[in-house]
């Protein structure tokens, strides 16, 4: 089974990271999901999980400072099954969001420990969630089944 990877220079977009060029990454990413045919559901859990991890590296990768993060999003086919893989790549603070432990989604709101839920979101809306430290850089990978 070969696996082909559809990656150009129009599959990433670099900015700077901040909450006000989130339209843009979301545009961005909705012009390729329009092109691959992405079914509504997989767009749904994909743009939300998008969302989550694009939000929390403008407000956290380069606190007090600023710099840019990149997205990059392609089709991956095989004979048994496409994936969109979407890669946020950015410099700021190394910082692995899996490293921390699931919240108790039992446990009533005013007893749950603050932070975490949003990854426990993209890890529950996403297939596939893979996080390194490479080259100076924080690589989240996010990968959805078609």
């Amino acid at each position: 089974m070969c696996a082909v990877s559809e990656t150009t220079r129009d599959n990433s977009i670099t900015l700077e990271a901040t909450v006000r060029n989130l339209p843009l990454i979301m545009a961005f990413l909705g012009e390729r999901l329009d092109a691959w045919g992405c079914p509504m559901r997989k767009r749904m859990a994909i743009e939300l999980a998008v969302e989550e991890v694009y939000v929390n590296i403008a407000n956290y990768a380069y606190t007090p400072g600023s710099g840019e993060a990149t997205m990059r999003v392609e089709l991956e086919t095989s004979d048994a099954a496409r994936t969109i893989v979407v890669t946020f790549i950015d410099q700021g603070t190394p910082y692995d969001p899996l490293a921390r432990e699931d919240p108790d989604v039992t446990l009533p709101t005013g007893k749950r420990r603050i932070g975490g839920l949003g990854i426990f979101l993209v890890k529950q809306q996403m297939d596939d969630v893979a996080y390194e430290y490479r080259d100076g850089s924080n690589v989240l990978t996010l990968k959805k089944f078609l």
